[in-house]
């Protein structure tokens, strides 16, 4: 298993990959998901953990689901 660090740093590439996919700004998605946009920088760059909810909130707006982000962070850590 990777590291913590290294598991943080890809959940957040892929949050930023999804965000990007749906046109949103930091801003836009922080304000459709009720949390504040220096939240959601830390996440893409691998600062901050997502807790469950904060992930099916991004996920719904990023028009994902939950567990293609956690496919998409397992495939990438083999």
């Amino acid at each position: 298993m990777e590291s913590k660090e290294e598991l943080l740093k890809i959940t957040g590439e892929i949050l930023r990959e999804k965000r990007l996919d749906s046109g949103l700004s930091q801003e836009k998605l922080a304000l459709e998901c009720g949390l504040d946009r220096t939240f959601i920088s830390l996440l893409e760059r691998g600062k901050r953990q997502p807790s469950i909810m904060t992930l099916f909130l991004i996920a719904e707006r990023v028009g994902s689901s939950p567990s293609e982000i956690i496919a998409q962070i397992e495939s990438r850590t083999k």
